[in-house]
């Protein structure tokens, strides 16, 4: 479709995984973003979200972690 990107060309554009893609689209965190059968469509232009994921690392055995 003219105007749109797969979910492959957009990782590769973004420097993403396919899977993260995905998981983005069906968040709904891509603006424009549609679903056409099994296959997303994401529009050119869109611009890559912020990844609010934690990668600090802050939260591993967090139990384990005494209150001073």
């Amino acid at each position: 479709m003219e105007g749109y990107l797969t979910i492959k060309e957009i990782a590769d554009k973004w420097n993403l995984t396919t899977r993260r893609v995905q998981k983005m689209c069906s968040e709904g965190l891509i603006p424009g973003a549609s679903k056409f059968g099994n296959v997303w469509a994401i529009p050119e232009d869109a611009e890559k979200p912020v990844d609010h994921r934690i990668t600090t690392g802050e939260y591993v055995n967090w139990r384990k972690k005494k209150e001073t």
